[in-house]
């Protein structure tokens, strides 16, 4: 494991509405400086593995990164759902190609939730990018 990037703190809120945006928080660091693309892999029941998302990492943020990924649910199929489970598995490959261990969140949505706020003081409130899928309605939902 030595040398590879680590994700060292993360939190996600496990509810959202539909529409809202879902923010995944992420402290991670690379003692070598070559953290290079932050890979998500969003899995949904009845529809399966999405294409994978690769955020490129700023230049700045190559050796230590904290703040945040997003998953927009505003499409059209997120607003005709009143029910949705996904899972976001979100690794950092550095330049070498050689890969983080996964972190995984868990995401329910549904009209009557809330969604949860990061601890206090752990995560900047820095946008790193977005998760690049667009949701899919599940057919009969």
């Amino acid at each position: 494991n030595q040398g590879l990037p680590v994700i060292t703190r993360s939190f996600a809120s496990r509810q959202i509405r539909p529409g809202e945006t879902w923010k995944a928080y992420l402290h991670a660091c690379d003692p070598e400086g070559k953290m290079n693309y932050l890979v998500a892999v969003v899995e949904q029941p009845g529809v399966g593995c999405y294409p994978v998302s690769r955020t490129r990492i700023q230049e700045e943020n190559c050796k230590e990164l904290s703040g945040y990924i997003y998953l927009n649910t505003l499409s059209g199929a997120a607003n005709r759902m009143g029910f949705m489970n996904l899972t976001l598995t979100v690794q950092i490959q550095d330049t070498a190609g050689r890969f983080s261990e996964p972190i995984v969140f868990s995401l329910s949505m549904n009209r009557l939730f809330n969604r949860g706020a990061p601890p206090e003081g752990v995560f900047q409130e820095k946008d790193l990018g977005p998760v690049m899928i667009r949701l899919q309605a599940i057919a009969g939902s």
